[in-house]
This record gives structure tokens, C-alpha cells and sequence, in this order.
């Protein structure tokens, strides 16, 4: 996904100019922020950035709105973020963006292993996302309209394809990724209770996910509450099955190595989201991340909280 964009950043940064502007998010991951930096740099335009709540880990349509101008030619915002869950009305973010004349890029790297996606009703220019989040292999996507697609010009081999989507490739395609992706949909399809179409029973299998992890989200959520100096960073009302903890007078890094020596993987870093976490006064560091998956269940959650609460006592 990160080199899908700052080919995409390149790509549509040839048609910019002093006085264009493109818009970027504190809460994204550094990848749908730093390949719109470096383009817009190189392109001579101004980057603006929108802000979230630090309190709430809220992003509005109004924090996007306050850095909209005529001259805004890009919004990147994340659907969910990779640091503490928070998902954004991409819909109003995207309603404002193409008022304003602008295209909108959705990272959904982090909300797509969580939920079922629908990139039209976000509204969304381009949106990208990574298979090995959803039980995939290691490549990137980029979903955007044909239409969108034929009036960029990428820099390419001059032998290699000019039809769309094949004109973005460098060069053979990948078909064991690809292989392995469409396995990765068609495992994930067969989890939905409902007969139909491949696309009916990954949205059904989608929605049975969110509603397992966001159980076992509220069970972990509670037992965290009860334990002595834990600060719950995820607040956002609407959020994915991932919390950021951070503790009194502890290191999250010490937390995550004595969970992983009780095979409880929850490990502690700024996971690439960096200006999300200097704004939640995390620093570089950043903190503990407790992240759900469909094959986690309740003994993986009583495995999770009996870990933290010895952490907390030793």
C-alpha cells in the first residue's frame, strides 16, 4: 500500500503547482501522509493539516473542513486508525473534499480486516488496502474508477502495458499474490452465515466479525478498567477492536515482552502512526496496542487481561 501511494502521490503530483494545496491528516499512518508530503514539496504546494481530538481520538468532518480551500487538490484520510481505532465520517470528509474540487484517498489498510467495505458509499477517489491484513499475502491494492484511472499518466516501461489497471504495473504481475489474495476472500466469504453471491457472504462475514471482535473489545475494555494505572487511549465513538495502553510509571515495551513471554502478542510501538502519537503525547514510542482478529476468542481475552494484571503487580 505504501508504494501504491507514493506512486499515485508522484503520479498526480506532475498536475501540481505552487498554489495547489493538499490536505493530510495527524491521525493517518505515516503512509497515506508523508508519500502526499514529499509530492506536494516537490510539486511546490502547500500542505495542510487536519487536526483530531487527543482526548477523544476524534477526527470531524469539521477538522477537514477548517483546511479545505478552492485550491485544495487532494484529501488523504485513513477509514480507521491503525493506532487506536478511531474511524473517521469519511463519507462527510469526502462530500466536503469533492465541493471543494478535490480527490479523496482512503487508507484502508486497518478498517478493511475489521469490517465489510463499500468504497462507493465512502465516497472514495482511491482506496487502498494490504491483503496480509486480512489474512492475505504481503502486497497492496488500489480500487479507484476506470474512468479516474485512464487520465493518469504513470512513469513506466515503454513496453509494458497501457490499459488500465495493467498500466500502474511495473512490470510481470504478481500471480501468486494474486492467487493468494483471492484464497484470502474466498476463506473470509465462507465465514458469513448467508447463501448468495461471493460479495453477499463477505459482507455477511464481514459484519459477523465486527460483531465477534467488538464483543470481545467490550470484554477487554472492562477488564482493563479495573486494573490500577491503565490509560485507554482508543475513546473514538466509533472505532475498530484496537486499543492503545499506556501505564503509570511503566514502559510499554516491558509490558509487551511479559506478555509475549505468556504467548500473548500485544506489542508496543508508534506502529508507523507517528504524528498520531507525538499528538497523544506519546513521543516516538508510542504505546501498548491490543488488537482483536476473528479467529481471537475468550480464552485469548482471559489470557490477555490474567497477563496484564501480573505486569501490573510485579
Amino acid at each position: 500500500m505504501t508504494q501504491l501511494t507514493f506512486d499515485t502521490a508522484r503520479t498526480l503530483a506532475a498536475g501540481w503547482g505552487p498554489g495547489d494545496e493538499v490536505v493530510v491528516t495527524r491521525l493517518d499512518h505515516d503512509a497515506n501522509i508523508r508519500p502526499w508530503v514529499l509530492a506536494a514539496q516537490a510539486a511546490g504546494a502547500t500542505v495542510r493539516w487536519a487536526d483530531f481530538d487527543p482526548a477523544t481520538g476524534e477526527l470531524t468532518a469539521g477538522d477537514v473542513a477548517a483546511v479545505l480551500s478552492p485550491r485544495t487538490r487532494l484529501v488523504a484520510v485513513t477509514a480507521a486508525s491503525n493506532l487506536i481505532g478511531t474511524r473517521p465520517p469519511v463519507r462527510a470528509v469526502a462530500d466536503l473534499a469533492h465541493a471543494a474540487g478535490a480527490l479523496v484517498h482512503v487508507d484502508g489498510v486497518h478498517l478493511t480486516a475489521h469490517a465489510p467495505v463499500d468504497v462507493a458509499a465512502f465516497g472514495a477517489d482511491f482506496y487502498v488496502c494490504s491483503p496480509y491484513k486480512f489474512l492475505g499475502p504481503h502486497c497492496g491494492v488500489l480500487a479507484a474508477a476506470p474512468t479516474l484511472l485512464e487520465g493518469l499518466r504513470p512513469q513506466k516501461l515503454l513496453p509494458s502495458s497501457d490499459a488500465v489497471p495493467e498500466r500502474f504495473e511495473l512490470g510481470t504481475l504478481p500471480y501468486e499474490l494474486l492467487a493468494g489474495t483471492t484464497a484470502a476472500v474466498d476463506f473470509l466469504a465462507s465465514l458469513g452465515p448467508e447463501p448468495g453471491d461471493r460479495r453477499s457472504r463477505l459482507v455477511a462475514a464481514m459484519e459477523a466479525v465486527a460483531g465477534h471482535e467488538d464483543r470481545l473489545r467490550a470484554r477487554i475494555e472492562a477488564g482493563l478498567a479495573a486494573l490500577p494505572g491503565v490509560t485507554v487511549h482508543s475513546r473514538a465513538a466509533h472505532r475498530t477492536p484496537t486499543l492503545l495502553v499506556s501505564f503509570a510509571g511503566r514502559e510499554p515495551g516491558d509490558a509487551y515482552a511479559y506478555l509475549a513471554d505468556r504467548g500473548v502478542f500485544a506489542p508496543a510501538a508508534s506502529f508507523y502512526a507517528l504524528e498520531a502519537s507525538r499528538r497523544l503525547g506519546l513521543g516516538d514510542a508510542g504505546a501498548l496496542r491490543i488488537g482483536l482478529a476473528p479467529y481471537v476468542d475468550d480464552t485469548d481475552v482471559d489470557r490477555l487481561l490474567d497477563g496484564l494484571a501480573a505486569f501490573l503487580t510485579t
